[in-house]
């Protein structure tokens, strides 16, 4: 197996008739999918999403592929294909736009709605491509086909690239439900069809790679929703992502069974589902749909409240209902059902959600003690399905984390892909097709750009550690006045601490060190402010260090009179 290696420095020239590979994002990581493709000097772009930060990046709304590697080269794109619409494929379509409003997006028909209401938003008006299952289009010199894949969202697509180097099959998000809610199955024959006329390089999603067997069915969520509904003795409250069109759906049906009203909560929520209401993807009943803001006037008994906030997002509407911090109060005998997977490193905001909805009096249901939910990624069985239907010549893992991309890896080696023809690659390496051989060959500069209020990229690494330090140690802030002419302390010092956990009569302590400090530097002719401040910081340093073992920012202040 290939893989990158840290010293690996920019790549060659691409040769003649050969396709190079390179992913901004999606690799090493869940989210911020997306690769970019050349050949012959033209570009083509797959997914453009976003990743949500950790709370070791506070402050961050967004993380955004890093565009700088074809940031000189938007006039060679010939266009963005979107494989479907979840954030970590498309929520960064907008920033990319920014650069070059008029790049094509290529999708199906919800895909494309969804993200023109995103981009409305925006104030950008795409160019749109509108695509379906078994179209083949060529966009310069890449001919691409498209084949049905079912998702936790409906009309996702893989994407047969070919070119003169090849057939590159990116199967994108997908499993292989076989009795999935809207009929839509996974074109296992497409993909036959294409391990027949030989796939040089299979790029497959790895997230649910280390899970056995298959993933179960949407169906078997609805038995589980109905039991919700009918043991619900007061207001039912279901939390899922703002796209998962069919986990509505099921609620919907549910609740018109039930003789219950349904409202809406959240913004993208309401964009979403009235977007996928207008295209025919989404049923609702006459009379179901009522405004949230009247729902407070129907009984309990009466009503289902769909919201966001599975994920324990702290400003999304499940959050703020369990901080009783939005307008709808939960109560006692309350259900409230948290129908979505666990995203890694969410698991301690769900549960400060969970006990936060608990201590109101509500019962929640969630993955851990119901079927509410099921992935929507394809697990081992069905990767390998894929795989020996496909036959590639070559493979990539994508879209996952490392542990992700190595275990599908192992998958194709036994399914018989030879070791050096399985390339692991992440963010910014290189790789490209040749004469049937897959290979790194180099890499690019490939960071994160953060998305911070209304500025992209202005917060760096070194920011988010100064956050980090403010947040967990606090701040300290020393003025000293310095006499411009021997260089001797003429005032202060003075100092402030805001979240050290210091008592300021303890800082008594330290201002005989400060001051014998800077006399001693004034006594050696030491007059550069500069070099004061530097001092100043290490000796406060040292004894916060040494009597509170703590590290807080210090901030010192050396003005001259």
């Amino acid at each position: 197996m290939s893989h990158p290696h840290p010293e690996l420095g920019p790549p060659p020239p691409l040769p003649e008739n050969g396709l190079r590979i390179v992913a901004l994002g999606g690799l090493g990581e869940i989210g911020r999918n997306m690769a970019v493709f050349e050949f012959d000097g033209r570009l083509l772009v797959v997914d453009c999403g976003v990743l949500f930060p950790e709370p070791e990046q506070p402050g961050v709304d967004l993380i955004l592929p890093d565009f700088d590697y074809i940031r000189d080269r938007l006039d060679d794109i010939e266009a963005v294909v979107l494989t479907h619409a979840h954030e970590d494929h498309i929520g960064a379509v907008p920033y990319l736009l920014r650069e070059r409003a008029d790049i094509p997006l290529v999708g199906s028909r919800l895909t494309l709605g969804l993200i023109e209401s995103k981009l409305t938003e925006h104030r950008i008006q795409p160019v749109k491509v509108e695509v379906e299952e078994g179209q083949r289009q060529r966009f310069g010199p890449f001919e691409c086909e498209f084949f049905a894949v079912n998702h936790s969202i409906p009309d996702a697509l893989a994407v047969a690239i070919r070119t003169a180097a090849g057939i590159v099959l990116h199967t994108g998000d997908f499993k292989m439900d076989q009795l999935p809610l809207d009929g839509r199955l996974t074109d296992l024959g497409g993909f036959a069809r294409l391990g027949s006329e030989g796939v040089d390089l299979l790029m497959s999603d790895s997230t649910n790679s280390e899970v056995p067997g298959f993933v179960p069915s949407e169906r078997t969520i609805s038995p589980v929703i109905d039991e919700v509904f009918r043991s619900a003795a007061k207001r039912i409250i279901v939390a899922c992502f703002a796209s998962h069109v069919h986990r509505v759906q099921q609620v919907f049906d549910a609740a018109e069974e039930n003789g219950r009203k349904v409202a809406l909560i959240g913004r993208s929520m309401v964009r979403n589902m009235t977007v996928a209401r207008e295209l025919g993807y989404l049923r609702v009943p006459p009379g179901l749909l009522v405004d949230s803001r009247e729902i407070e006037e129907w009984p309990p008994e009466d009503v289902v409240l769909i919201c966001t906030g599975s994920q324990g997002e702290p400003m999304a509407a499940l959050s703020r209902m369990a901080n009783r911090d939005h307008p709808i109060r939960v109560a006692e005998g309350d259900t409230v059902v948290l129908a979505s997977s666990l995203v890694p490193g969410n698991e301690t905001a769900v549960n400060k959600v969970i006990n936060g909805l608990t201590r109101w009096g509500a019962r929640v249901v969630h993955k851990g003690n119901a079927l509410v939910h099921v992935s929507g990624h394809a697990a081992a069985g069905e990767l390998l399905y894929v795989l020996n239907l496909t036959k590639p010549s070559n493979f990539m893992p994508v879209h996952g984390e490392w542990r992700h991309m190595r275990a599908h890896a192992k998958l194709a080696a036994l399914t018989g892909v030879p070791d050096d023809h399985i390339v692991i690659a992440e963010d910014g390496v290189v790789v490209d097709l040749v004469d049937g051989r897959a290979k790194i060959v180099g890499a690019v500069q490939c960071g994160y750009v953060y998305v911070d209020g209304s500025s992209v990229g202005a917060v760096t690494d070194v920011a988010l550690k100064d956050r980090r330090i403010l947040g967990d140690e606090g701040f300290i802030s020393v003025v000293v006045v310095v006499d411009s002419t021997t260089g001797k302390v003429s005032g202060g010092p003075e100092i402030y601490a805001r979240g050290s956990g210091i008592d300021m009569e303890a800082f008594d302590e330290v201002i005989p060190l400060i001051e014998a400090a800077l006399q001693e530097a004034a006594a050696d002719g030491v007059a550069d402010l500069q070099q004061m401040r530097r001092l100043t910081r290490r000796t406060v340093g040292r004894w916060v260090s040494d009597t509170y073992r703590r590290r807080p920012m210090i901030i010192p202040v050396v003005v001259e009179v």
